[in-house]
């Protein structure tokens, strides 16, 4: 990297030709080219996120400032990282900070060109967004990314703004830099699998109920503790766990879909205290008029499955295995459930690297050679169509992706204002259980 500019060079250059600018753009994010990151949500994706952001051979690194909503996990994360990359993790203690606002505490320790870990939950990522875009810092945001139509609309317009100030966006979406299934991604678009009619992806697991809230407990930060029982909070479980997999439906057929029909419900006499539905069947319709169906079952004692495969005139293929391994192959015919080597005409070499590598390499490798970088859109158009199948199986019919993409629905609408003795955005009733979806009786749009 010698021949490349340093942060010093870059900003006296920025200052003559656009001293106006309130933000120059920059390389590197110090005249020592020393990145500094910034954690914002501790837990165990925030933890791995920023594992993988130091674990990558990019230039120097540093984890210097780090906050969470709740002090525990903010310790055992800086207790673990700091076991793992010793001197990498700079972060003492004026640098941690909790609650609420700890995340504007922690970005205003950053400069421009520095990256920030948003890996909290979806109620309150275009909300950290917005205030670290502003300020010229670099983004990586974990997924879900929004919880509502309402919420990607305004993280689609901070997308824009990123690109006017020269700030570098990466999304969560991993599979994406995955490079056995972009190899299967060129054989699709070669038509060695035919036509495409139709991708069907599964994530069939055990899941968990959510027990009754302790009446002792804040009910707010309850919610958030337990986000993915609550749809304003995290989105719900089935966005949690299948939206990688709604996007690759949609990266295989390279195209957003228009309809989504759905079909939802729960299991008799639940004693799930959420929000969440135990069974979410999806069925996507794209422009050509060819369909995904997307499944998602959270059942125990059921059949497990984790994958995705896809049909073409010509034969079959997985894209994706479980767990999201890149158990990437053709079949000679249609049979997905013979995969034997009589039966593969074709499959992926081993990964180079770890796709959750892969996103930070791609993303470090751009900030500091100055180059555009900004997955927004594509990450928020990937909700959107998750947010599509999980409204048609809540209200059991089908929806649009007009519908969502024009939608101003928000479950919570002052998320910028809430503090910790804020009502929560739902409420549970007498025996400790919360609304849940009924159709003809809910919306969500």
């Amino acid at each position: 990297m010698s021949n490349t500019p340093t942060r010093r060079q870059v900003l006296a250059t920025a200052a003559v030709t656009a001293a106006a600018a309130k933000f120059a753009p920059s390389t590197y994010a110090a005249s020592d080219e020393t990145i500094r990151l910034a954690l914002v949500g501790c837990g165990g994706r925030g933890s791995g996120a920023a594992g993988n952001a130091l674990t990558v051979s990019n230039g120097p690194i540093k984890l210097h400032a780090m906050a969470d909503l709740f002090d525990n996990r903010l310790k055992i994360s800086h207790k673990s990282l700091s076991k793992r990359f010793g001197e990498q993790i700079d972060v003492p203690d004026d640098r941690k900070y909790v609650g609420l606002d700890a995340y504007k505490a922690a970005i205003d320790t950053l400069r421009p060109g520095d990256v920030v870990l948003l890996t909290a939950y979806s109620y309150c990522r275009a909300q950290h967004m917005e205030y670290a875009v502003n300020r010229g810092i670099n983004v990586f945001m974990e997924k879900p990314f929004v919880p509502d139509p309402g919420t990607g609309q305004r993280m689609l317009k901070i997308g824009e703004l990123a690109d006017k100030k020269n700030v570098k966006v990466a999304a969560g979406l991993m599979c994406r830099h995955s490079v056995a299934r972009q190899a299967l991604i060129e054989k699709i678009r070669n038509g060695e699998v035919g036509d495409v009619l139709n991708v069907r992806a599964y994530r069939m697991w055990a899941g968990g109920a959510l027990g009754a809230r302790p009446k002792t407990e804040n009910e707010l930060l309850w919610q958030l503790r337990h986000r993915t029982g609550f749809f304003w909070a995290g989105s719900g479980d089935m966005i949690e766990m299948l939206i990688h997999q709604i996007d690759e439906c949609c990266w295989i057929k390279d195209a957003w879909p228009v309809s989504c029909h759905g079909i939802g419900g729960r299991v008799p006499h639940s004693t799930d205290h959420g929000q969440c539905l135990d069974i979410y069947a999806m069925e996507y319709t794209f422009p050509d008029g060819t369909t995904a169906t997307v499944d998602s079952r959270s059942i125990r004692g059921a059949r497990y499955d984790f994958a995705t495969y896809l049909h073409g005139t010509k034969c079959a293929a997985q894209f994706s295995g479980n767990v999201h391994a890149p158990t990437v192959r053709i079949f000679k015919n249609q049979h997905i459930d013979q995969p034997t080597a009589d039966n593969i005409a074709w499959a992926a070499p081993p990964e180079p690297s770890s796709p959750y590598d892969a996103e930070w390499r791609e993303l470090l490798t751009a900030i500091r050679a100055d180059r555009p970088y900004n997955e927004t859109r594509r990450a928020v158009y990937a909700d959107f169509a998750a947010i599509m199948g999980r409204a048609a199986c809540h209200i059991n019919n089908t929806v649009t992706w007009d519908q969502v993409a024009k939608s101003n629905y928000k479950f919570c609408a002052d998320v910028d204002s809430l503090t910790v003795d804020s009502p929560a955005p739902v409420h549970d009733d007498e025996q400790g259980f919360y609304p849940v979806p009924i159709p003809g009786k809910w919306s969500e749009l």
